[in-house]
């Protein structure tokens, strides 16, 4: 620890790590006190603009003695072994979307943070913004009676140029996948979060709209739930200019609406003292997030992330999504791709 507060390090200073470092500055018990890329020059460069000490050497890097919280935003493919050794070093971990790119991987990182008896955390800010926690307590409390259907629409906008700068974007090794893993991902969590475990999936990709990738830019996968419940996924890279991302819940009793991180329809047949202060509180401007710019992510909802993560570490509880639930989206995603190779539904082990 650093002066009291918890000392933060970030492995990969790619563009992620920018949203790392200002979300970590907004903490009251957290603080960067670390840096790490192989890249020569650029830790060097990133603590120049953030602060803390920059490191070459993951080694030397973990062995820093303030180092409490280990954040990680290498490319996804190359989550694992960064990560393993954080764990080993005996650091809470949080890794960036997706935990890594399949769900085997995922799991040796959960069984290594069992082994070491450390804290570990995947990123999924939206369940922390207002709209995404109003739905879900609604869904538990059962206000939409039931529910019928949930979708989830991430209709973006990438050039072709987005994956001819970056020579990991659109591969399998790097990237895991294309539209869903890399950008729907987050739309997906929510609807798995707000539907409960999925029982079956099929889905079918294409790559219609751009060259030289590996993976699909559109993907469209029909969802059912263990209660019965159905789902559609839709995912592209191929709509321009790019539209927010959407999520729908319709019960029997009411339904809801939300697009990036707000609200745009809040109705049930009985209203609720609360629903006037919700609909104050999550219903506004709604931004395209990274509908068609993939560096317009803001810092809230990892700043709010955080502090969860802190808090589960000066209490010893769990954080709020920790290596089994980040697991789940991957495990969708991958059903998904499997579904579509196979051309037919599959059923989900877990």
């Amino acid at each position: 620890m650093k002066n009291g507060a918890y000392g933060f390090g970030i492995i990969g200073l790619g563009a992620i790590a920018d949203v790392h470092a200002k979300a970590i500055a907004t903490l009251d018990d957290g603080v960067l006190v670390a840096c790490f890329d192989m890249v020569p020059g650029k830790a060097e460069k990133f603590c120049e603009g953030h602060g803390g000490k920059p490191y070459g050497k993951l080694e030397e890097f973990l062995q820093d003695p303030e180092l409490d919280i280990v954040t990680v935003t290498t490319p996804s493919g190359a989550h694992l072994e960064v990560a393993l050794a954080a764990l080993r070093a005996k650091k809470a971990v949080i890794v960036e979307k997706p935990m890594e790119i399949t769900t085997e991987r995922i799991d040796q990182l959960i069984k290594t943070a069992k082994e070491n008896h450390v804290m570990l955390a995947g990123v999924f800010q939206s369940r922390f913004f207002d709209a995404p926690k109003a739905v879900k307590a609604a869904i538990d409390a059962g206000r939409f009676g039931r529910i019928s259907l949930i979708n989830a629409q991430v209709e973006w906008y990438r050039s072709q140029d987005y994956y001819d700068k970056i020579g990991w974007h659109g591969t399998w090794k790097m990237d895991g996948g294309g539209a869903l893993m890399n950008q729907a991902i987050h739309a997906i969590d929510l609807l798995g979060w707000f539907g409960g475990p999925v029982d079956e999936i099929y889905g079918q990709t294409a790559c219609l709209s751009h060259e030289r990738i590996e993976v699909e830019d559109v993907a469209a996968a029909t969802v059912r739930f263990k209660n019965g419940t159905l789902g559609i996924i839709e995912g592209t890279t191929g709509c321009y200019p790019g539209f927010s991302k959407r999520i729908e819940v319709c019960g029997s009793k009411g339904s809801a609406i939300i697009e990036e991180e707000n609200l745009v329809y809040w109705h049930f047949d009985e209203e609720g003292p609360e629903d006037e202060e919700i609909r104050r509180r999550c219903m506004g401007s709604t931004s395209n997030g990274g509908a068609h710019n993939p560096l317009d992510v803001g810092f809230i909802g990892h700043a709010r992330e955080f502090a969860n993560v802190v808090d589960a570490m000066k209490h010893h509880t769990a954080p709020a999504i920790p290596g089994e639930e980040a697991r789940k989206a991957v495990e969708i995603i991958t059903t998904i791709y499997q579904s579509a190779r196979e051309h037919r539904p599959i059923k989900l082990d877990s």
